[in-house]
């Protein structure tokens, strides 16, 4: 399998949580292999979503990849309880965080894969040191804590950026656009070497099913 193959991660915060079973059904059928949780506290974003007690119920019921983002403080005090919750992959801000390798070390160390997220006004430079220990390096496309954000358009330079570093060093890590992605920009997203693709409200307003295919066909190419 290509280490760099193309994951699309429909993010359930925009999902129909009366109709959350459905709604998780739905992607899979269209053809999405993970799923995108998105964890906010409040504190670090100022909206407030979810977590580990909606985490484990949804990995009863998948067997997607669960692509788990943390936009919370302290997040290594909670990385322990969300591995436990079924988090295959936890993702956390590199803005939060004073020992960034220890936090690292400590979600390898629980069995789960680590990324590491930096949000827009964070320059991709920041990241760049980390790459070699991550599996995973998330862009924040919007400023995050809301969906429905329009795309950072200097998003593009950071993507081309972080994706050239992985491919000069040979490393296996994904590289994961988050935020204000649809229909007419995920092929430039793709283009420009994101891999791992999250969306919300594009998929999950209107027929999940057929909005992830439709999404799917745009980037099946590059797969």
């Amino acid at each position: 399998m290509d280490i760099h193959m193309i994951h699309f991660a429909p993010s359930i915060l925009s999902a129909d949580f009366t109709q959350l079973q459905k709604e998780i059904d739905d992607v899979q059928r269209g053809g999405a292999d993970y799923l995108h949780f998105d964890v906010m506290d409040g504190m670090f974003v100022p909206s407030i979503s979810f977590g580990m007690p909606v985490l484990k119920c949804v990995a009863k019921k998948t067997e997607l990849f669960l692509d788990v983002h943390l936009m919370i403080v302290e997040p290594e005090r909670y990385v322990e309880e969300f591995v436990k919750s079924g988090a295959d992959l936890v993702t956390v801000h590199l803005e939060t965080l004073k020992e960034p390798e220890k936090v690292i070390k400590q979600i390898h160390d629980l069995g789960a894969k680590a990324g590491l997220a930096i949000n827009p006004e964070t320059p991709a430079e920041q990241i760049r040191p980390y790459l070699p220990m991550i599996d995973m390096a998330l862009v924040m496309s919007v400023h995050p804590g809301f969906g429905g954000q329009a795309y950072i358009p200097s998003s593009d330079e950071k993507i081309a950026q972080i994706a050239s570093w992985i491919r000069e060093d040979g490393l296996p890590a994904d590289l994961e656009i988050d935020g204000g992605i649809k229909l007419d920009n995920v092929e430039r997203a793709v283009s420009l070497g994101a891999n791992v693709i999250v969306a919300g409200s594009a998929v999950f307003r209107g027929d999940a099913a057929d909005n992830t295919r439709r999404f799917l066909e745009k980037v099946s190419h590059h797969i």
